[in-house]
């Protein structure tokens, strides 16, 4: 019998109650505890526009994470289970960018202790070039039940 990796000790993929599948905690998870990169390809973001959409039918349901140099990380060609955290208004991890020499990549921490069972969540603060429009914020609408919900993924102005 193979040993579990550290990954599989925190973390599982299953259906969320949110939206569609999710990312929950297997074990309590310490505040700061670094718990998962955020991989797939790396690509340019006029590479990003010209597929999207990933599936025509839900065209806001995309796997992209883009990064601050303008690039863009596609999970869903080489992503992981990091691809399945959903949203919230009031997130109990955050996504960093570290800078290892000439590449940047994602890690997801806890932002609080998390509790075995508990889902895990971030802020997607999306960034769209359109004027922001009621139509906008329904396309990007936030599912998360936060108390404070802004009733959107996208970023706050």
């Amino acid at each position: 019998m193979s040993k579990k990796s550290k990954l599989e000790q925190l973390i599982k993929v299953k259906q969320s109650e949110v939206h569609g599948k999710g990312v929950f905690a297997v074990t309590d998870i310490p505040k700061n505890t670094k718990i998962i990169e955020y991989t797939g390809e790396r690509i340019s973001w006029k590479v990003a526009e010209e597929r999207h959409p990933h599936d025509p039918k839900q065209p806001n349901h995309t796997f992209y994470f883009g990064l601050e140099d303008g690039s863009t990380i596609d999970a869903k060609y080489g992503g992981n289970e990091a691809m399945w955290i959903n949203h919230s208004c009031k997130p109990n991890c955050q996504a960093l960018e570290e800078d290892f020499g000439k590449t940047t990549r994602v890690f997801l921490y806890a932002k609080k202790k998390i509790k075995k069972g508990e889902e895990l969540f971030y802020d997607y603060g999306l960034v769209v070039d359109e004027k922001m429009t009621k139509q906008l914020k329904k396309d990007y609408e936030c599912r998360c039940g936060a108390k404070h919900c802004r009733g959107t993924m996208l970023a706050t102005k």
